[in-house]
């Protein structure tokens, strides 16, 4: 059987809910500005879906038509903002190690046109399915929105196990995959930018980056084509740790905020609060890193598939990720207690609960449980649409993944913009910074008549590194990203903080394609 490939414009069957499809919809509801209503499309055409729909875009789509009641939007320009513009399912055949072939079924969703290239993270796993490529796609359309990153939203799935892989495997496997996106213009700086995910990383990346220059001889910004690349294919340095980085910035931001520790009870700052970790991971580790170094939080338990510890006075992040290393598990770790199930640490005692693994984590069974005062949604879409009422009646406050994960993108966006201007933004900055240190520190020495000693000097005029950079533009952008829908909660009293950033995405890309216009 032919493998069926969707153009840009073109919808897989097996998806026809016409919420995210060509279906033929006519709206019979009109909105009126900034207050609640009930929106929902009414399709005038029913046409069965040839399998349920994936919980997580269920969970997405109402988030969604919450938050669109609140904008004021006309139904048409709303299902525009919802919609998933594109969507590209392909099946390919890779040989194995073993010689024999293997076919492999992928996806890449193209949520937004709204704003180009196109941008969203590749995953490598056997349980990606196309529902969750679209999904992934819709929060990346709005994360961008709320961090101001000038992107439409993307997300690529590849249905393999790569633990089960050999590295040359998952090489031609990402090598044919890029050629499959190439052949329908689903790749480009331009166009659409790829990025890591669950289950790649900087090797698939790199991969993707070489195997587009060879398909594209000439052009003159092929590294601008994918970004979380190695820094000697032209990477930045900060991405690897974005968005564990950037989780650590929005918590931060939202613990300063005194009013809202109050109602919590909780005193405003990171510093003390007794923190657990949902995954390992490269988000997992690097938001427990940052949490511990950075911020002085007690990480009190972490969660892994093969279980979990806990120690109410703190666990060593690094000691716990180098014992998982060397000994294949987190389980047994020095003055530790084992959890045998990891999901019943989701409901110990703590202050912040930090999902940072996959979806649906926190659902309508576990929440009545769950005791944490805050959820810092690290992963993508790991509390349930259900589960999410039942945790803000028990008075939970939740940092929704739609922001507190931005920090890949992020850093992703001016690894983008290094590329296609082929310079690092140290090499432009950082004489110059410390030329201008110099010059205030000899006139400090003359009007205190004191000297600095040569190492205190050098320590005080030096220049910014290209890291540093990276870390306080994703700080500046994590901070103004939370004070933009916290605004928007505060300011039209709205219900929580997601139906906030909701709410203040969906009047960004709104706007954007009021502004725009049609054509023809």
């Amino acid at each position: 059987m032919a493998s069926p490939q969707i153009g840009r414009t073109g919808f897989d069957d097996s998806s026809t809910d016409p919420e995210y499809c060509g279906t033929r919809t006519v709206y019979r509801l009109a909105l009126s500005p900034r207050c609640p209503s009930t929106w929902r499309p009414h399709p005038t055409m029913h046409l069965p879906r040839s399998q349920p729909r994936d919980r997580f875009l269920e969970s997405v789509s109402a988030y969604f038509d919450k938050a669109a009641n609140y904008t004021g939007f006309s139904p048409g320009l709303l299902y525009q903002v919802k919609c998933c513009n594109g969507v590209y399912r392909m099946r390919f055949p890779v040989e194995g190690d073993d010689g024999e072939v293997a076919v492999i079924e992928a996806f890449r969703a193209e949520h937004s046109y709204h704003r180009q290239p196109t941008k969203g993270g590749i995953r490598f796993s056997p349980f990606v399915t196309q529902d969750e490529t679209i999904a992934l796609a819709a929060l990346m359309t709005y994360k961008c929105a709320i961090v101001d990153v000038p992107f439409g939203g993307a997300k690529g799935g590849v249905r393999i196990d790569p633990t089960q892989c050999s590295e040359r495997f998952r090489e031609r496997v990402t090598r044919r995959y890029t050629v499959e996106l190439s052949k329908k213009n689903f790749i480009g700086p331009a166009v659409d930018v790829p990025a890591p995910d669950y289950g790649t990383g900087e090797k698939e990346m790199g991969w993707i980056a070489d195997t587009y220059k060879a398909l594209n001889p000439g052009q003159l910004n092929p590294y601008a084509c994918v970004t979380g690349k190695p820094l000697s294919v032209h990477g930045i340095p900060g991405r690897r740790e974005a968005t564990g980085l950037g989780v650590y910035f929005g918590v931060c931001e939202a613990l300063d905020q005194t009013e809202d520790m109050k109602k919590l009870k909780l005193e405003p700052g990171i510093a003390n609060k007794r923190v657990i970790i949902q995954g390992l991971g490269n988000v997992g580790f690097h938001t427990a890193k940052f949490f511990q170094e950075r911020g002085r939080a007690i990480i009190t338990g972490i969660a892994e598939r093969e279980g979990g510890i806990f120690n109410p006075d703190g666990l060593d992040v690094v000691s716990v990720f180098n014992h998982r290393v060397s000994s294949g598990s987190i389980l047994n770790y020095p003055g530790a207690e084992n959890v045998t199930n990891s999901m019943d640490l989701l409901e110990r005692e703590c202050d912040i609960l930090v999902p940072a693994a996959l979806e649906n984590q926190i659902t309508a069974e576990n929440a009545p449980r769950i005791q944490a005062r805050i959820i810092a949604e690290a992963a993508n879409g790991p509390v349930t649409s259900e589960a999410e009422e039942i945790l803000l009646q028990k008075g939970i406050f939740i940092i929704p993944d739609v922001y507190l994960n931005a920090g890949g993108v992020t850093v992703s966006y001016f690894e983008w913009l290094k590329n296609l201007s082929h310079v690092a933004f140290d090499r432009m900055v950082n004489r110059y910074a410390e030329d201008q240190n110099n010059r205030l520190i000899s006139a400090m020495e003359i009007l205190s008549e004191k000297t600095l000693t040569q190492d205190q000097r050098a320590t005080v005029v030096q220049g910014p590194s290209e890291f540093d950079l990276v870390c306080h533009a994703l700080d500046h952008s994590m901070v103004m990203g939370y004070n933009n829908i916290r605004r928007e909660w505060k300011n039209h009293c709205l219900p929580d903080l997601r139906t906030a950033a909701f709410s203040f995405a969906i009047q960004k890309v709104g706007k954007t394609y009021l502004d725009l216009g049609i054509f023809p």
